[in-house]
């Protein structure tokens, strides 16, 4: 890495960005965390990281907070945008959040002249949705994205638009199954498996890739630091692809659950566990896991993707297998006590 090389990293606060946060630091690079006021700095103590309140709401409030950043501290090198909205009560919200704030961030990157030598957009493979479902084949970059969740056609709406800057040079990640300690959404599969009972959608098996948070941390690295690799999308996951039920037996092994009772139920009782889910997170006013948007991502059979692309341009291939980065999660929530 080059000297003094600054970065920003966008929902620093969050499950994966406080991975980009680490991996950059240990590169020894500034970094720049973009976190709300009302977030969270707890895994921040003890790290020289500076903070910003981006106003993503307000395109012109933004494009002068970015000038007086750079007036004061110098422009950022690189910029990765992790920021984005996983589940929320108001469906709208994934648009605004997802998509429109990406926009009014790249446009005030531009309009304050501070295009970075490297933005990359932390996307997701949910932006494809159902996608060679009957042939269960990897998915492949020139295949055509059909999201069918609100989440998914946010992000592709959000790619779309940076996929239009011919001149802002980028490279966008669509990670799959990203899962490690302190994630919150496979840890109730996890301690549903603990407790003895493993419910699963349809009938028809799963199709699931992985992707271990540290892994995609160091991918997100190699495409920052790339010099040559520019304007181009990548598909992030470990390279193995296992069942929904050889996941499950795998956790049941590492957790050394003897008995468990393994149940599939019906895609349309399934429909109706996330609607009732979702009513449920509106009345307490929290977004839950399950809900009618994450009911299109349990439906779907095929989450296969290719990954020679990502290796042969970034020459990334994971460190770590699911056995290995199950191991180090299922550890890491028996030692916080959330198993």
């Amino acid at each position: 890495m080059e000297e003094n090389k600054k970065i920003l990293i966008t929902g620093a606060s969050g499950f994966i960005g406080g991975y980009l946060v680490d991996e950059a630091l240990e590169k020894g690079y500034e970094v720049w965390a973009g976190v709300r006021k009302n977030s969270s700095k707890e895994n921040f103590q003890d790290k020289p990281v500076h903070f910003i309140d981006l106003r993503y709401d307000d395109r012109e409030a933004l494009i002068r907070q970015i000038r007086e950043t750079v007036e004061l501290s110098g422009k950022w090198d690189y910029v990765i945008h992790n920021a984005g909205l996983t589940k929320t009560l108001n469906k709208q919200d994934f648009y605004k959040v997802n998509a429109e704030y990406t926009r009014h961030l790249i446009e005030a990157l531009i309009a304050a002249d501070c295009t970075p030598e490297k933005f990359v957009l932390m996307s997701s493979l949910s932006c494809f949705g159902p996608v060679r479902e009957k042939s269960l084949q990897p998915i492949c970059a020139d295949d055509k994205p059909q999201p069918n969740t609100i989440y998914g056609k946010s992000k592709l709406a959000a790619e779309q638009f940076l996929q239009q800057q011919n001149h802002f040079p980028y490279i966008i990640l669509r990670p799959t199954g990203v899962y490690g300690p302190k994630d919150k959404d496979y840890l109730v599969e996890l301690q549903s498996i603990n407790k003895g009972f493993d419910l699963k959608a349809g009938f028809k098996p799963q199709m699931l890739t992985f992707i271990y948070v540290r892994d995609l941390a160091r991918a997100a690295m190699l495409a920052v630091e790339n010099k040559t690799v520019r304007n181009k999308a990548y598909f992030v996951a470990d390279g193995d692809v296992h069942t929904d039920a050889e996941f499950s037996k795998l956790v049941q092994q590492i957790l050394g659950r003897k008995r468990v009772l393994n149940v599939r139920i019906p895609v349309w009782l399934t429909y109706c566990a996330c609607l009732v889910s979702e009513l449920a997170g509106k009345i307490s006013g929290k977004p839950q896991t399950l809900n009618t948007d994450k009911f299109q991502i349990l439906k779907q059979r095929n989450w296969m993707c290719e990954t020679v692309s990502i290796w042969e341009d970034l020459g990334f291939s994971a460190n770590y297998n699911l056995e290995e980065g199950l191991y180090e999660t299922i550890h890491f929530n028996k030692k916080m006590g959330w198993l």
